[in-house]
């Protein structure tokens, strides 16, 4: 049966192209083919007849997962978000090489493409399924756009020098009223990303839940708040206000907010899945992608003998 992996590419960096075009001789060298987007394949100077088995282009980003097992991305959060928007409807599995700054999507840095692209061809990886937001906006009671996030979905100002009012609902029943700069719905992947930056709580990845962060809010009641899995939260723009708003799903998809909207956000049926190369627990994850310090650790006895140490 044949192999397939989609090569997707922030194709704006000069390092992510030289990755790129090292990953698909690699990967074709080694029977597999690899499926490139044609704009990105113009960019890369990719010539599809110079591997073999020749590279696939293809025209739309639609079904472009389609019988690929899993689809490979070059660059930083940013470029694995796109993926996941490309591969969510096909279930393809995304695995992100970090060549951005941060990078918590990514499994892998851009020193270990070698070792990854092993893994690949032996198959030493597993897929991870991460909750999504199903987004849903209203206006006048009519549903007017519908989409998902991986992050998070952002209900923020349109305007810098005015506040939007909102009224904020967990499960049907009303929580409180907010002037603020604007309300972040978060799932616990998106929990380090702008749920972190407004305040919000680091949620570990298996941990089922939702989460509600207000920014800037001039209320005696807001805190960031977790809730349940099965909960249903609600964002409603006061209606007697100008404040108008604009949502933003993974900071990628923006849909303009008059007042009056509602906005809508629960679990998603399908969700996104990640690959996984390493077991390492999330703890190390956050030691070494914000550069904390853990200097002093001793750890507990048990593991200390378990390790061999006489400290």
């Amino acid at each position: 049966m044949t192999r397939r992996v989609l090569l997707l590419t922030h194709t704006g960096r000069e390092e992510a192209r030289d990755v790129a075009r090292a990953c698909a001789k690699a990967l074709t060298g080694h029977g597999i083919v690899v499926r490139v987007p044609a704009v990105e394949a113009h960019d890369l100077r990719l010539e599809p007849e110079a591997y073999d088995p020749p590279l696939e282009l293809t025209g739309a980003e639609q079904g472009a997962g389609d019988d690929c097992e899993l689809a490979l991305v070059i660059g930083g959060d940013g470029t694995i978000l796109r993926a996941v928007e490309i591969t969510r409807d096909s279930g393809t599995p995304v695995l992100g090489v970090n060549l951005g700054h941060v990078g918590f999507l990514a499994e892998a840095e851009h020193d270990d493409v070698e070792s990854t692209i092993e893994a690949i061809v032996e198959r030493r990886y597993t897929a991870e399924d991460r909750l999504a937001l199903d987004v849903r906006v209203y206006r006048d009671g009519e549903l007017v756009t519908s989409t998902f996030a991986l992050n998070e979905a952002s209900v923020e100002k349109a305007a810098r020098e005015r506040m939007i009012e909102v009224v904020v609902e967990v499960d049907g029943r009303p929580l409180s009223r907010w002037g603020c700069d604007g309300v972040v719905c978060a799932t616990p992947t998106g929990s380090t990303a702008y749920n972190f930056s407004a305040g919000g709580p680091v949620v570990w990845p298996g941990v089922e839940a939702l989460l509600m962060v207000p920014i800037s809010a001039h209320a005696l009641f807001a805190r960031p708040m977790v809730v349940a899995p099965t909960s249903v939260l609600a964002v409603e723009l006061i209606a007697r206000t100008d404040g108008r708003g604009v949502l933003w799903c993974d900071g990628r998809r923006a849909v303009d907010l008059p007042p009056g909207a509602r906005i809508e956000v629960r679990r998603a049926a399908t969700p996104v899945r990640l690959v996984r190369l390493h077991e390492a627990p999330f703890t190390d994850r956050l030691v070494a992608k914000f550069g904390l310090s853990v200097e002093g650790w001793r750890g507990s006895a048990e593991r200390r003998r378990r390790q061999g140490s006489d400290v």
